[in-house]
This record gives C-alpha cells, sequence and structure tokens, in this order.
C-alpha cells in the first residue's frame, strides 16, 4: 500500500506510537482492485492500513480480526463507506461498540459519520433505531406467517408418530414377557428411541385412564 506516505509502521514500532490513523480496506473477491478505497483515503495521513479480499458475508475476516486487535485507546479508523466494514446494521453497530469500549474511534468517509463527534453518535442512535425496528419487523412477520399457516390447517415441527393396532398387541406381548424389546423393534421395524417414545405415550394413557376411573 505505497500510496499511504505513514507507511513505516508495525506491530513492534506501535508500543511508541500514542495515537494512530487507521485504514480498512475490503473488496469481495481477489479479482476485484482496491484501489478506490485507497484513492478515497490517501488525503487522511493514514499510518497503516489492513486490506482484505473477502466477501463481506464471510464472517471469518483474518484483516479485521487483526486491525480490531490492533486498534487501541486513541487511535481512529478509516473507511470509505460502512460497507466495506460490516455485513449489515446490526453488525456495524457490533464493531463500533467493541471499537467504543476501547476508546478508538471510527469514520466512514461515504456516510460522513465520524463516531468521536455528537453528530456521529446522533447517526449511530439512528442506525440502532432502524436494526431494532428492522428486527421487530421481522418477528412480527414471522409471527403473522406462523399465524396465518395455523389458521389454515398446517401444523409444525415432526409429525407425531401413530399408534397402530399392531404396535399395541406387540406392546403387550413385550410388557407381558412373552418377546424381547428387540424383537418387538425388529416386528415393527422400529427405531429403539421411537420404540420407547410409544411405549411412554402408552404408559401416559394407562395413568390417565386409572385416574379417569
Amino acid at each position: 500500500l505505497d500510496i499511504f506516505k505513514h507507511w513505516p509502521y508495525d506491530h513492534r514500532a506501535r508500543k511508541v506510537v500514542e495515537c494512530m490513523r487507521v485504514a480498512y480496506v475490503r473488496v469481495s473477491s481477489i479479482d476485484q482492485n482496491t484501489g478506490r478505497q485507497l484513492e478515497a483515503l490517501k488525503n487522511h495521513e493514514i499510518e497503516k492500513a489492513f486490506e482484505e479480499k473477502i466477501s463481506g458475508k464471510d464472517t471469518n475476516r483474518p484483516q479485521l480480526k487483526a486491525m480490531m486487535e490492533f486498534v487501541r485507546d486513541g487511535d481512529t479508523i478509516f473507511i470509505e463507506s460502512i460497507s466495506r466494514l460490516a455485513r449489515n446494521t446490526l453488525d456495524f453497530l457490533k464493531i463500533v461498540e467493541e471499537l467504543t469500549q476501547k476508546k478508538v474511534g471510527l469514520i466512514s468517509l461515504k456516510e460522513n459519520i465520524d463516531t468521536s463527534t455528537p453528530q456521529g453518535r446522533f447517526m449511530l442512535s439512528v442506525f440502532s433505531a432502524l436494526s431494532q425496528m428492522e428486527r421487530e419487523t421481522i418477528r412480527q412477520r414471522q409471527r403473522e406467517g406462523i399465524d396465518l399457516a395455523l389458521a389454515t390447517g398446517k401444523k409444525f415441527g415432526r409429525p407425531r408418530i401413530q399408534m397402530t393396532d399392531q404396535y399395541i398387541a406387540i406392546h403387550k406381548k413385550w410388557k407381558a414377557g412373552e418377546i424381547t424389546a428387540t424383537m418387538a423393534m425388529h416386528l415393527l421395524g422400529m427405531k429403539r428411541n421411537t420404540f420407547y417414545k410409544l411405549a411412554a405415550e402408552v404408559l401416559n394413557d394407562n395413568k390417565l385412564s386409572l385416574r379417569q376411573k
């Protein structure tokens, strides 16, 4: 990244630098060029940059992780736009929260956001409100979809295993000691957990019948 004139910094020199201007640059694939972002950042006296060529949807971004570990109290991170840093609004807010706890500022050039200023913090509160509204809207739509499905008779979860006459007859033989559980499962063509799940239902039904009497 020769475009940055303040480049001779590394992790070893970090300990003698009080505050740094750090850039995070990302494109979605190795075929894409970071030149446009670097050009936008070149006038901001960037001292160290972390460059990534990976999809923003990928949660495993080594350079983002390295940058988050590198920055410290008083540093400022520069990005060309929010979309270069985060997958979505919620992801952006989480990253900003982590940076805030480390007392690290963030400046996004495209959105003109500086988290160290009152205006920048106000914009973050707007983003937070929008993100919350988005999550609540999604939950509401999911709830409405479930209610509609239930109203039309759609059932959720695994279908209930039917208690057949064959099962009841073989279950009686098993309980009477005439056959083993393994034999009963073989005759019914059932797996062990299915067989014993139905056996528990028979036991519960029997207990219920005794109470009703």
